[in-house]
């Protein structure tokens, strides 16, 4: 997007929804943890930031993994991988804090046909069990012509899903934000299900960036603009809101950094991890530039 446009966006946060206040407790939680990372480990442009000048692509997540404590891991979500692939994977952070945040496979969404889904479920939910410790939520994104028409589908397909992992979801078909009442009864029956709704923070769409807590967990995919002054206001801003989750009760927050130009992520990274930790009282370790 043109800076000159970007200039005229309100970032601004909305307002705490009222409906936060039934999920979060009130209390801050001893145990509570945040989670930073990227949506990718394999990228060549940050080979002389954060991987040392010549790393093969084969050491990229071996060397992430002392970067980062999560990844948003969209690779997952174009075919599913072998259990040997997984485990391979989670070796590489096996003596890490870590969390690998698997995407769920793009073909499998709420459809009427379920049954014939539920085998790719269970198939896809045993791969990445390879994980073991370093599993974290699974997530799925729903296509923007996914409308609140469907959602029945959605409601009966949260209701079949496995409760074995923690689930996200994220809805982009704009009429489930421009009706309240659509808004209200999917945040009302994710919370049922235990099901996170996914927040994004992104330029091109501020509907989405709509704040409800569904559990006391939070998943953000924030979409930098290759690090636009806005960038470091916006993060100044979604570290204010964390720090008073962290102050309600919030029990784990998945901070994902996304960039129109991946090779600025790392800079961004390092800026929102140091507020977190100066703000928030953390101690997530830092991205160390070779």
């Amino acid at each position: 997007m043109p800076e000159s446009q970007l200039n005229n966006i309100d970032f601004t946060l909305p307002k705490e929804p009222l409906f936060n206040k039934h999920i979060l407790p009130g209390k801050k939680s001893a145990k509570a943890k945040v989670y930073v990372g990227c949506a990718k480990w394999g990228r060549k442009e940050w080979v002389g930031k954060i991987y040392p000048k010549g790393t093969p692509e084969k050491d990229f997540l071996k060397l992430y993994v002392d970067h980062f404590n999560s990844i948003e891991l969209n690779a997952t979500g174009y075919k599913t991988p072998s259990l040997q692939q997984v485990k391979t994977w989670g070796e590489k952070a096996s003596t890490k804090e870590f969390l690998f945040c698997p995407k769920l496979v793009r073909f499998i969404i709420p459809t009427i046909n379920v049954d014939g889904q539920q085998e790719s479920i269970n198939q896809f939910l045993e791969s990445v069990k390879g994980f073991g410790k370093n599993l974290g939520p699974v997530f799925q994104l729903l296509q923007e012509n996914f409308s609140p028409a469907k959602a029945k589908l959605l409601y009966q397909f949260l209701n079949d899903f496995p409760k074995t992992n923690q689930f996200f979801i994220e809805v982009r078909h704009p009429d489930w934000f421009s009706d309240d009442k659509v808004l209200k009864e999917l945040v009302k029956e994710l919370s049922i299900q235990n099901t996170g709704l996914i927040i994004t923070d992104t330029a091109g769409r501020r509907d989405v960036t709509h704040m409800n807590l569904t559990i006391p967990k939070a998943f953000i995919r924030f979409v930098g603009n290759s690090l636009h002054p806005t960038d470091y206001t916006r993060c100044d801003e979604w570290v204010d809101r964390i720090k008073f989750w962290l102050s309600k009760g919030m029990e784990e927050i998945y901070f994902f950094i996304h960039m129109h130009d991946e090779a600025k992520s790392p800079e961004l990274s390092v800026y929102l991890i140091e507020q977190l930790n100066r703000k928030c009282s953390l101690s997530l370790h830092n991205p160390a530039w070779t």
